[in-house]
Parts: structure tokens; sequence; C-alpha cells
């Protein structure tokens, strides 16, 4: 509702007089109101607001629908979906940023907002249309608040000793009969938590006294992934450079192919969102079905962590073309030549396979390893990394400019973004191998019951 509300705001601002700021006259613009300010700034919180709300719902509900049985079948439709739910939100971004923006700045900005808005309507529409089909996992509960009952009963039973049994999850609390929450199995480390399900001798201890064994690895789930999901956010700022750096190395090279045609140089971005639409089709039909198939009997081919390490490496193979590239191109500048914008494209398209590896792994990753209550937050932090990149990104091109001024130079003739581009290729590595030993240490989820599906 949010994101509707913001995209009418936003066509009203654009296309009414009254919200609309006036038109320059020359070089001189006249500044929006306060009335104006308000309405366009109102729409953006909305537009925001409800993006992040979808987008953190619409994954988990998405993959429930194949949560049936488990078998090798279903696992491979979720993969499936999960492929195809990343392909469809890059195809958005394509359209978006070629169609609609051309539309914008060559029509009306209003009839560019007023598309997004229709289609938007429409997605909702068909969204409604499927209501009487949807598998639906009810709420059992806040996901915040087990996390700081298990917080506060490990802290207030801190000096407790855990019973000899306590390594398997024996004699520790569980409840045994309750179809509707999901079990999950007892896994070694992180014992400091395990306090908060031992019992005590009081048999009426309170639920931010004692917690089940369920709750217990929930946490200890959020603790595991935390550190998976630094590396992310550190993979994320690399991506950045794709509409930051490599642009105005694009800037720098002649935009002309095939002898006459022009590529805006901004383009280039949508032409990495077609090379990952053909890395999707790839990914799911050649790649994934060749891993089962060379991989065990009935297993899912490689697994969300192998991907998101494949990507990561994809990326610093990026960078380091980037790198090479900048320096041929600085070879031509210096010969009074200039390089074709051409030369990108094998960095563009190692991008976007790093991308789909990576990102398509995240999403099944912080979803399937999520606790059944908390896994539309945790699907949120795929999401919550890629924002994050980009502060990253922003922090190392502050840090860069007052270190090595020279690299980052204005005239690009005259800096070394190459250096820049090595500089994200090595972050990049140690990036991989610090994921490398956290996936190698990393446990997985283990379930013993899921909780049952409900028809509305």
């Amino acid at each position: 509702m949010e994101w509707m509300q913001g995209l009418v705001l936003l066509t009203l601002s654009a296309g009414i007089s009254p919200l609309r700021p006036s038109p320059c006259e020359g070089i001189s613009c006249p500044p929006a109101t306060g009335k104006q300010f308000s309405v366009f700034f109102a729409a953006l919180y909305l537009t925001s607001i409800g993006t992040g709300g979808v987008k953190s719902a619409l994954l988990p509900f998405g993959a429930e629908q194949y949560d049936v049985d488990g078998s090798p079948e279903e696992v491979r439709r979720k993969q499936s979906f999960f492929t195809w739910f990343f392909g469809a939100i890059n195809l958005g971004i394509f359209v978006a940023g070629t169609l609609v923006s051309w539309l914008q700045q060559n029509v009306s900005w209003a009839l560019g907002f007023g598309i997004s808005t229709f289609c938007l309507l429409l997605a909702a529409a068909g969204f409604l249309a499927g209501t009487p089909w949807y598998r639906v996992q009810l709420p059992a509960g806040s996901p915040l608040k087990d996390i700081l009952r298990v917080i506060v009963a490990s802290l207030r039973k801190r000096n407790t000793r855990l019973p000899a049994a306590a390594h398997g999850g024996l004699g520790l609390h569980e409840v045994v009969e309750d179809g509707d929450l999901q079990k999950l199995a007892h896994t070694k480390g992180l014992r400091c938590l395990d306090k908060a399900a031992v019992k005590g001798a009081n048999d009426d201890e309170g639920p931010w006294y004692l917690c089940t064994v369920s709750e217990v690895e929930g946490v200890k789930i959020l603790a595991r992934m935390a550190p998976i999901w630094v590396t992310c956010v550190l993979y994320a700022a690399s991506l950045g450079q794709m509409t930051t750096t490599f642009i105005q190395q694009g800037m720098a090279m002649d935009n002309k192919v095939f002898g006459r045609l022009k590529v805006p140089v901004a383009s280039m971005v949508s032409v990495e969102v077609a090379f990952m639409l053909l890395w999707v089709l790839l990914h799911d039909a050649v790649i994934m079905p060749l891993a089962r198939r060379w991989g065990p009997a009935g297993s899912a081919g490689l697994t969300q962590l192998q991907r998101m390490g494949v990507g990561r490496f994809l990326v610093i193979l990026a960078m380091a073309t980037a790198a090479l590239v900048e320096r041929r191109r600085l070879h031509s500048a210096g010969a009074g030549t200039m390089m074709g914008i051409g030369w990108q494209v094998p960095q563009f398209v190692l991008v976007a396979g790093s991308d789909v590896f990576c990102g398509i792994a995240q999403l099944e990753f912080f979803y399937g390893e999520a606790p059944a209550s908390m896994r539309s937050i945790c699907s949120a932090l795929s999401f919550l990394a890629l924002s994050l990149g980009y502060y990253v990104n922003t922090a190392v091109v502050t840090a860069v400019s007052r270190l090595r001024p020279g690299w980052l130079a204005p005239d690009l003739n005259a800096g070394h973004l190459d250096y820049y581009f090595w500089l994200w290729a090595v972050i990049g590595a140690g990036n991989l191998l610090l994921y490398m030993v956290l996936a190698a240490r990393y446990t997985t989820k283990q379930v013993l019951h899921s909780p049952s599906s409900t028809y509305n």
C-alpha cells in the first residue's frame, strides 16, 4: 500500500502544476516551494518503505509455496523459483532503466511515473487473484521477542552448569507436542546460549527464564550467519563499481560502436542487466542441471555456499579485467587515441555472472537457513547488505581521495583508475579468503520437524 501511495504521489508531483516546480527559463530555475518539497519527499519515503516491506515479505512468501514434502523435485522447483525471482527483479530494472527512463527524459516525467504506477497496480491485482490457491504459513509469535528471550535467559543463567548430556540436546528444554512450530536439532558451539534451555529446580520458570532448544538454535543461526553477512556487504561494495567507476571509465572512451551508433555510457548498466538475464538462463538450464548430474545422487547441485563463493571469485576477475582495460586505455590516451567502449563488455559480463551466482544463492541462503519465524527478517538481510555496500563504497572512495588523490583525478587521463580497480581486486580477494574460512566452519540448520501449512 505504501509503495502504491508513493508512486501515485510521484506521478501527481510530476503531472500537476501546483505540485511541480516552475519550468526553467534559460539557465535560471525557480526553486521548489515547501509544499512541493514535502509532497516529493513524502513520495520517496513511502516508496522506500513500501519497497523494503514488499521485497522482504514477497520472497519468503513465494518460497513457502514449495515447502511441501522436502522431496528432491520440490527442492529443484524452489531453487528455480529463487532463480526466476532474481531474474524478474532484474528484468524490471532493465525495463525501468531503458524504456521508462527514455519516456521520462523525452516525453514526460509524469508518463514515466504513471506507467510504473500502472505496472504496480497490475502486479497487485495479479497477486490478489491467486489468493485462493496460496499456501500460507501462519505466524507464531514475534521473532524479535524470541531473540531477546534467549539472550536474557542465557545471561540470567550465565553461572549455570550445562548438563553432561547437553551435547546432544538431552537435558535441555523442548516442547514435544506442537505441530505448528519448527523443531531444530541441537548443534555444537555457542554453548553459552544453551544455558537458556537448561531446566532449573523451579518448574514454574517463565518464558524469560527458560527457552526451548529450537528457540536457542534460532539465535545460534543468526549468530553464525552474521559473519557471512558481513562478507556480503563487502561483496556488494565491489558491485558498486559497476554504477560508479565503470561509468567514469566509459565516459573517457569512444562510445561509438559499429562505426556510427553512439551508445550512451549510462546504458552500459542496462547492458549488464541483459547479460545477467542470459546468465540466469545459463544458470538454471545448464549449470545447475550439470551440477546435479555430476554430484551425489539426489543432491541439488552446487550448494548455496559454493555458488556464493563462485560469485565472489568472478567479481575479483571483473575488477582485474577493469584494471587491465584501464591500463590499456591510459596507454591509448597517451598515444592520442581513444579506446572503444566495447572493451568494457568483458568486465560487465563477469559482473553479471558474479551477481547471478552470488545474488541467487544469497537469497536462498538467508531464506533457507533462517528459522521459520524469522524468514522475512533474514531475507531482508540480503537486500540490506546491498544497501550498506554502497556506503562502504563511498567510504573507500573518501579514503582513497585523501590518501591517494592521484588515483581518482578529475581528468582520468591524468589519474590511475587502474590502481583503484586493483585495490578492489585485492579487497575482493581478501573477502573471498575470509568467506572461505567462514563457509568451511559454518554449521547448517538441521530441521527435526517443519510446521504444517494451511490453505486460505
